[in-house]
C-alpha cells in the first residue's frame, strides 16, 4: 500500500492563524499607501481644473457685495456665493453650491484635523477664522484696506470634491504688491476629496488651492511637510559642510523641496491648517532673485504675512513641501 502524507488540522490551523496574523498588521499599512497614492492623483486632478477655470477668467475681483455697519459687522455678505455663481460656474462644471448659512450641506465637514494629526479644529467659516494675522496687527486690515472679512461658501465638484470658498473681493483693487501675504490673495479653496466621509485630515483627504493675483493669476496648491527643519540654514550653497535651504529639504525626503514665495504665501494663509509656527519669524522659499552668496532670494514672514528680498546667506527656517 502507498503511503500519503499530509497536513493534520492542527498544522493547518496554525498556518491560518499565522496569515490572518500576518495579513491584520500589513493591510492597514498597504491600504494607507494606496489610500494616499489615490488621494495625491485627484489632489492634483483638482488643482489643475481650478488652474485651468481660473485662466479663463476676465477678472478675479469685485464680485458680490459687502456692506458693514458703523462697528465694523457685516450686514450683507454675497461676496463669496457670488463669486462661485457668477463667475466660477461659468468655467467649472459644478453640481451644488451652498451659501454661507448652509455651506456645509455641500460636504464640508464640521471638525478638521490639522497636518501631521496635530490637533483637530472647527472648520474655518470666515476669512478671519482661516487666519486672524490676515485681519489684525500692526499690518492689518485697518491699515491696508485689501481684504474684507467675508463669509465662507461652498460646492460640489462633478466628480465628488467638496470645496469651500473663501473669496476677497478687493482683489486687485491696488495696482500694485505692497509685500504681504494678504495683498496677493484673491481665493482660498479648502476641498475635501471625498465629501466629508473621512478621514477629513489636512495631507490626506483635505487640503487648500490659493489663487494670488488679479492678474496673471498664481494657482498654487502646496502639500507641506509636517514640520520645519531642525535649525535655520542660508540660502546658497558653497559647497562646504554648511547645510542650505534646498539640500536642507532633500536631508528631511527624497519626495521634499523647496516652496516658491507663492506657495508659501498660501501656507501662511492657511497657517492654521498646517501648524505654521509663530515662533518662526520666516522661511525660504526657492524663488531666487539673484545668485552667489551676496545674491538676494524671497523669504516669507510667519507672524505678519511680510514678503521680503533676504541676502542668501542669511540664516532663516526651511518649511518643505511634497514633490
Amino acid at each position: 500500500m502507498k503511503k500519503f502524507r499530509g497536513f493534520t488540522l492542527a498544522e493547518v490551523l496554525i498556518t491560518l492563524a499565522i496569515i490572518g496574523i500576518v495579513a491584520a498588521i500589513t493591510l492597514p499599512s498597504l491600504l494607507v499607501n494606496v489610500n494616499e497614492k489615490a488621494w495625491d492623483a485627484q489632489r492634483k486632478a483638482l488643482h489643475a481644473r481650478l488652474a485651468q477655470a481660473i485662466g479663463q477668467m476676465n477678472t478675479l475681483g469685485g464680485y458680490g457685495t459687502y456692506t458693514e455697519d458703523e462697528e465694523g459687522s457685516a450686514t450683507e455678505d454675497t461676496a463669496a456665493e457670488s463669486f462661485i455663481l457668477d463667475a466660477l460656474s461659468k468655467v467649472y462644471k459644478i453640481n451644488n453650491v451652498c451659501g454661507a448659512e448652509k455651506f456645509d450641506s455641500c460636504g464640508i465637514p464640521s471638525k478638521v484635523t490639522t497636518l501631521g494629526a496635530a490637533s483637530e479644529i472647527n472648520f474655518p467659516k470666515k476669512m478671519s477664522e482661516l487666519n486672524a494675522k490676515l485681519f489684525q496687527g500692526a499690518h492689518g486690515i485697518g491699515e491696508t484696506g485689501d481684504m474684507v472679512d467675508t463669509k465662507v461658501a461652498a460646492f460640489e465638484t462633478i466628480n465628488g470634491e467638496s470645496v469651500a470658498v473663501f473669496y476677497n473681493p478687493l482683489c486687485g483693487s491696488k495696482e500694485t504688491f505692497d509685500h504681504y501675504a494678504y495683498n496677493k490673495l484673491c481665493v482660498n479653496f479648502i476641498y475635501d476629496l471625498n465629501g466629508g466621509e473621512g478621514p477629513n485630515e489636512v495631507g490626506k483627504d483635505v487640503g487648500f488651492v490659493t489663487v494670488l493675483y488679479n492678474k496673471n493669476a498664481s494657482v498654487v496648491s502646496p502639500m507641506p511637510y509636517y514640520k520645519d527643519y531642525s535649525t535655520t540654514v542660508t540660502n546658497y550653497s558653497d559647497n562646504s559642510e554648511t547645510i542650505d535651504a534646498a539640500n536642507a529639504c532633500m536631508a528631511m525626503g527624497e519626495d521634499l523641496r523647496l516652496p516658491n514665495i507663492d506657495e508659501l504665501s498660501s501656507m501662511y494663509i492657511n497657517g492654521l491648517l498646517i501648524n505654521l509656527s509663530e515662533e518662526v519669524r520666516s522661511y525660504w522659499s526657492s524663488s531666487i532673485i539673484s545668485t552667489g552668496a551676496n545674491g538676494l532670494a524671497w523669504r516669507q514672514g510667519a507672524f505678519y504675512g511680510n514678503v521680503s528680498q533676504t541676502a542668501r546667506s542669511t540664516k532663516t527656517y526651511v518649511r518643505c513641501v511634497k514633490k
